[in-house]
């Protein structure tokens, strides 16, 4: 399975720039109100740092793609917010998604300023709530003063177990340095972990709706 992609590691290797490309347009489309929630940027993210170790992309590139892509993403959220109003939270397409509305504002109720912070590294929400702090007239350097330090954070987090990965498998797996079996392994553990999350997430979800439409019922 694990060599299947080994024609997708030759491609990054050989056309690295588009390689960044896609670390930037993933964290910017993850940042976009609703679109976001069904973007799988953060296992390109996860997937793609593998490829650090082995000099096929640079640790600072990926960071920077990322970051920029999720600044560019989440500052323009908030901008269109910050102009719209909190009449932007009740018309298309945020009029077809009132929990995700309602969880972004019960957010800031809850944490006020920093759920800024916490929302980058909570899925789905947290492409709701750039435009959501917008639309509550938070001061724009308030927001870019928790915004920024976050997705920094964020990139990190995304970025760094995957290079930290591949050389543990390397070091102690006893897998060589020209191979791709550990590049190949992270990526598909990255794709595979996700998937568990988002369905684990979504059974939740329906649980708990389950549990609500009976306690109304009752």
């Amino acid at each position: 399975m694990a060599h299947l992609l080994d024609p997708l590691i030759a491609f990054v290797s050989a056309h690295a720039g588009l390689a960044y490309l896609t670390l930037f347009m993933a964290a910017l489309l993850e940042a976009v109100p609703i679109i976001g929630s069904v973007v799988p940027g953060t296992t390109i993210i996860l997937a793609l740092s593998a490829l650090i170790p082995g000099g096929e992309l640079t640790l600072q590139w990926v960071l920077a793609a990322a970051i920029l892509g999720a600044a560019l993403g989440d500052g323009g959220a908030f901008w269109v917010g910050h102009r719209r109003q909190r009449q932007i939270l009740t018309t298309w397409p945020f009029s077809n998604y009132p929990r995700l509305v309602a969880q972004s504002e019960a957010f800031f109720h809850r944490f006020g300023t920093l759920a800024i912070f916490f929302a980058r590294f909570v899925a789905p929400i947290r492409a709701v709530v750039p435009i959501t702090a917008g639309a509550l007239d938070i001061p724009p350097a308030r927001f870019y003063a928790v915004n920024i330090p976050a997705i920094v954070l964020w990139a990190c987090a995304h970025v760094l177990p995957g290079v930290f990965a591949v050389q543990l498998l390397h070091r102690y797996g006893g897998i060589p340095h020209h191979s791709h079996v550990a590049k190949s392994t992270w990526i598909l553990a990255a794709v595979a972990g996700t998937l568990v999350v988002w369905l684990g997430l979504r059974m939740l979800r329906k649980r708990r709706e389950t549990r609500l439409a009976a306690g109304a019922a009752n």
